[in-house]
């Protein structure tokens, strides 16, 4: 069986749309750790949807097999 390449997505307000800096980091929505990328963003695309007319939010997917493991291979 595969190892699963955890991926992380959350979002929040941003002070610039082209950015990551987020404006509350205490209250960023978490929207979930998924075991694949395609789950991931299934649930990214799902969130940013929401919010699709908030130009400030933003939603971000985080490769958390390679943080926790950088000589790991891809996605």
């Amino acid at each position: 069986m595969d190892k699963p390449l955890l991926h992380l997505v959350f979002g929040g307000e941003v002070t610039d749309p082209q950015g990551t800096d987020f404006v509350d980091v205490d209250n960023l929505d978490i929207v979930g750790i998924f075991p694949n990328y395609a789950a991931a963003l299934a649930a990214w695309r799902g969130a940013s949807q929401k919010h699709v007319d908030d130009a400030q939010m933003k939603y971000v997917i985080v490769h958390m097999h390679k943080l926790m493991d950088p000589e790991a291979g891809e996605e």
